[in-house]
Parts: C-alpha cells; structure tokens; sequence
C-alpha cells in the first residue's frame, strides 16, 4: 500500500469501526430494553396491593395498586392524542385517600371537543385499581403550564402534583373507575415504552457497510490513477 492510500484506509477504517461500535451500542441496549420490558409487563399483571408508605420511582413503577378514598373536586388536563380518536387531554385528578393521603389519579383520556362537557369528579368514596406510573413524557422543551387553560403539555408528575397539592405520586387507572362515559381509561401496557434499537442497530450496521464500500472503491480509484 503507497503513502497515499494509507490515509484514506486509515479514515475508511476508523469510520468503520465508530459505526460498528453504534450498532453494537444499540445491540446492548435492546438486550436492556427487553429486560426492562418483562418486568414492567410481570408487575403490571401482578395482584393489586396497598400504596406504599413512601414510593419511589425506582422500586414502584409499575407497581400494581389498590386504594380507597375519594376524588378531591381540583383536576388538570395534559395535552395527548388518541389514534382514531384525534388530539384531547389526559384527566389528572386528587384522590384523598381514607388515611388521609392526597395522590395523582391518570383517569384516562378526554376528547378534546368534550371537554367543556366534563364535570368536576364526583366527591364519593370509590376503590380505585392501576399502576403506579413517573411517566417521562417532558424534556426541556415541553411548553410549561398554560393557566389560562388549565393545561399542562407533559405528565410530569412533580409540577402536576404541586398544581393539585398531591404526593408527586400518580396512580394510572386500569378502567374507569368511577365509570364516565367521556372518559376512556389508558392503562399502562408495554406499549407505551419505544422499543426500536434493533432498528437502529441494523441501520448503523449497514451504514458501516456502505462506509467500508465506498472506502475501497475510493483506495480502488486512487490505485487505477496511479497505475
């Protein structure tokens, strides 16, 4: 190989060599993906128990739950979609519990041209059954909280439950509970965590290909002007 090959090789093969290593990245991270996906999904049909104490993401999401208590008449929206249905709000609510705790409850999902419809949730004692959920659905740039509408663009739990003077705890319902014929329950479901790094790993292996590919059609030509 002359001095003047040698460079484009070296480039050829280090630019190889990052795509392959991005590929395997996303390898590694579907083998966690699915790890994290079978536990979520084995808690999510585990038998409801009671709130812990002092939940915290970490060990209790997903965590099946069951509570007593009440609705408190303040609730917020998030802003959401439905597939089929259009753009509408996720119903955060107050629940105060029969010991005298005060949590998040996702009531499901609220067409947007009904909302004007909906009332204030009925102050009666119910027994509410879902999943403990933080979602992550803000980043820095989700929009903050629009007061003139009531409106939050994110479940972010911690400002929804400073909004409501709640524990920065939410429960997801499982159905509606109390039944409303507005609102359709979105329970939490494996669904709702993306899964597409085998994707991305084949796409960063075959660009890894097209680059080694193109690198010896480029020594190839260099080679053919020389002779």
């Amino acid at each position: 190989m002359t001095r003047r090959m040698i460079v484009p090789a070296l480039f050829g093969l280090i630019g190889a060599a990052i795509l392959l290593s991005l590929g395997l990245w996303q390898l590694d991270r579907a083998g966690q993906k699915d790890v994290l996906i079978a536990d979520m999904e084995a808690r999510l049909v585990g038998a409801p128990g009671p709130l812990p104490p002092a939940p915290v993401p970490d060990a209790d999401n997903y965590r099946p739950v069951q509570v007593q208590g009440s609705f408190a008449p303040e609730q917020t929206f998030v802003l959401s979609a439905l597939k089929g249905q259009g753009p509408g709000f996720r119903v955060i609510g107050a629940f105060q519990t029969e010991d005298g705790r005060r949590i998040l409850v996702d009531r499901g999902f609220l067409p947007e041209a009904q909302r004007p419809d909906l009332p204030a949730p009925e102050v009666a004692p119910h027994i509410l059954t879902g999943n403990l959920q933080w979602p992550n659905d803000a980043d820095s740039f989700t929009p903050e909280y629009d007061p003139t509408r009531d409106l939050f663009f994110g479940r972010d739990v911690p400002p929804l439950a400073a909004h409501l003077g709640a524990e920065p705890v939410m429960l997801v319902l499982r159905d509606s509970q109390p039944a409303h014929p507005l609102i359709r329950p979105m329970p939490v479901d494996g669904v709702s965590i993306p899964d597409n790094h085998m994707g991305y790993a084949i796409q960063w292996f075959l660009m890894a290909l097209a680059w080694v590919g193109m690198t010896v059609f480029f020594l190839w030509r260099i080679r053919a002007q020389r002779d």
